[in-house]
């Protein structure tokens, strides 16, 4: 029989590439969200999957709907990408960015334990956690000091995956994700509202954008290439946490100088930088450590940066996703 999976967050950006590896490997996908209708279906659609995906509806926190979904399913694998995904909006849902997140997580690990399923389970975190550490590559062992209600619930969601592995024996681990990006980023998240805005104006729009802090660095990533660390990380004898991440950092006004450049613009005279737009809170600078994945999972990022601006431009103007 084919392994089965089962992605909660099926039609995020990691939940529908994620779906397309899955099911490039032989797996019957399962996905989960809050809708599986309508517009929420637009990126399985886009990579041409949604047909092949059994969608069911789960909207974390939900204990009993979690339990039952493992119960019927018995996934051989269970991915959890679900819950609240921006750090902006977390500033202003801390409440709902915690149960969505932390709770949430720990929903589909008592699911899991409570059923005596065999499931290997992936808990989605993020770099986020670690809060201001400078220009110092992060690993697995970093200390976790979060900045946002977002990173606060990135943390409880590692400890909640590293609590009932120890405790219980789940095969359950964590990826400690850096930034990732990819065409399928809602316009909410800055790397795609840059990509819009330059395309836009290149068009012949007038509107300038307009941007918060420019100067903070970041570890930008290719989305297709992590969610193959994330199944990789399910294949192992023994669960282990691992970052994921390319080892180089780069400044939001790279990415923009970047972006306006693939267009034939020079960045300086279409963008603004606007302290109102600047978070209560905010991490400088941050870069990832990823040797662990590449000595134990065999994973490089294989994308660089330039490449990563010019493929999401391109696919701005209609190429591939």
């Amino acid at each position: 029989m084919n392994p089965r999976a089962l992605i909660v967050g099926v039609t995020g950006q990691d939940g529908a590439y994620l779906a397309r590896h899955l099911l490039a490997l032989g797996y019957e996908v399962n996905g989960a969200a809050r809708h599986v209708t309508g517009p929420a279906l637009e990126r399985l659609e886009r990579l041409g999957v949604r047909e092949r995906v059994r969608l069911h509806a789960l909207s974390l926190p939900d204990a009993e709907g979690a339990r039952a979904l493992v119960e019927r399913l018995r996934p051989t694998e269970l991915y959890g990408l679900g819950g609240q995904t921006s750090v902006g909006a977390s500033f202003l849902d801390p409440e709902g960015t915690h149960r969505s997140v932390g709770q949430g997580t720990l929903d589909l690990l008592e699911a899991v334990r409570l059923t005596g399923s065999a499931t290997r389970v992936y808990t989605a975190c993020s770099s986020e956690m670690f809060g201001e550490r400078g220009a110092a590559p992060l690993n697995e062992e970093a200390p976790l000091q979060p900045l946002s209600p977002y990173g606060e619930a990135k943390v409880l969601a590692l400890q909640h995956t590293r609590h009932l592995r120890r405790a219980y024996g789940l095969y359950a681990c964590a990826g400690i994700l850096f930034n990732h990006e990819s065409p399928l980023r809602p316009e909410y998240f800055v790397t795609r509202k840059v990509v819009r805005a330059a395309c836009r104006i290149a068009a012949g729009e007038r509107t300038p954008l307009t941007l918060g802090d420019l100067s903070i660095r970041r570890d930008w990533g290719w989305a297709p290439e992590y969610v193959e660390a994330m199944h990789a990380m399910l294949q192992l004898a023994e669960p282990q946490d691992f970052v994921v991440a390319t080892g180089r950092q780069h400044s939001l006004e790279d990415f923009v100088a970047q972006a306006f450049a693939c267009v034939g613009l020079s960045w300086r005279a279409h963008v603004i930088s606007d302290p109102a737009l600047f978070r209560p809170r905010e991490i400088r600078a941050n870069v990832g450590d990823p040797s662990r994945a590449a000595s134990i999972l065999g994973w490089r990022a294989r994308t660089g940066f330039s490449q990563l601006v010019e493929r999401l431009v391109a696919a701005e103007r209609g190429g591939e996703v």
